[in-house]
């Protein structure tokens, strides 16, 4: 575990080989609230890791922890950083999802942005009111489009959505809201599937999310 702040929240695990060719940095969800962390994606940063990747599992500041706007978001772009010479993946799940697509938007150092199950249309999560309002929580109370990955100008990364259709914490509505706003961005449902199969290793679901990185077996 290495820091990047002085936040206890502010912390990133490495896995994998430090030459690896692809470098995939994991953002977690959880409604960018506090009292969810990363350590569920862990199986799937070994995972990664163990195909090849050098994966950074990143943890940020959340709401209820000194997070929100624009905290959460600066924290991103930090474990996001520059761009380099090794191929760099952005893989979020759920609100991780939101915010991989944020930094794709808004940062040049990304090559491909897999965004899971993401919370890819602010303004229509915040309309639907999803997971009791987590939106205001997370933007203090008002829209702010420029949070918003799907009034931002199209990533110059790659774009590929991985949706089920069967997610009830985040409706596959947004994934398709964001594919047909954005220019070159790809959805590939996944008919039947729910929020967490994606990011579970051993699940055909997962196998369509490594494939998508680039590291399927």
């Amino acid at each position: 575990m290495i820091a990047y702040g002085p936040h206890p929240s502010q912390v990133v695990d490495l896995h994998g080989p430090a030459d690896a060719p692809v470098r995939v940095t994991l953002l977690h969800g959880g409604y960018w609230r506090e009292r969810y962390d990363r350590t569920y994606l862990l199986p799937l940063a070994r995972t990664l890791a163990g195909l090849g990747a050098r994966v950074a599992l990143a943890e940020y500041r959340r709401v209820g922890g000194g997070g929100g706007w624009p905290e959460t978001f600066d924290d991103v772009a930090q474990v996001v950083g520059p761009a380099s010479a090794t191929r760099h993946v952005l893989v979020g799940h759920s609100a991780g999802g939101h915010l991989a697509l944020w930094a794709a938007a808004r940062m040049p150092g990304v090559d491909h942005v897999v965004a899971v199950a993401p919370v890819a249309d602010l303004a229509r999560a915040r309309e639907l009111a999803l997971s009791d309002g987590a939106v205001d929580e997370l933007l203090g109370g008002r829209y702010r489009p420029e949070a918003d990955p799907v009034r931002l100008p199209a990533p110059t990364a790659a774009v590929t959505l991985v949706h089920g259709t069967a997610d009830t914490d985040v409706p596959v509505e947004l994934s398709r809201r964001y594919a047909r706003a954005v220019p070159g961005a790809v959805l590939r449902e996944l008919d039947g599937v729910d929020h967490f199969d994606p990011v579970t290793p051993g699940t055909e679901a997962c196998g369509t999310v490594l494939e998508a990185v680039g590291c399927a077996p």
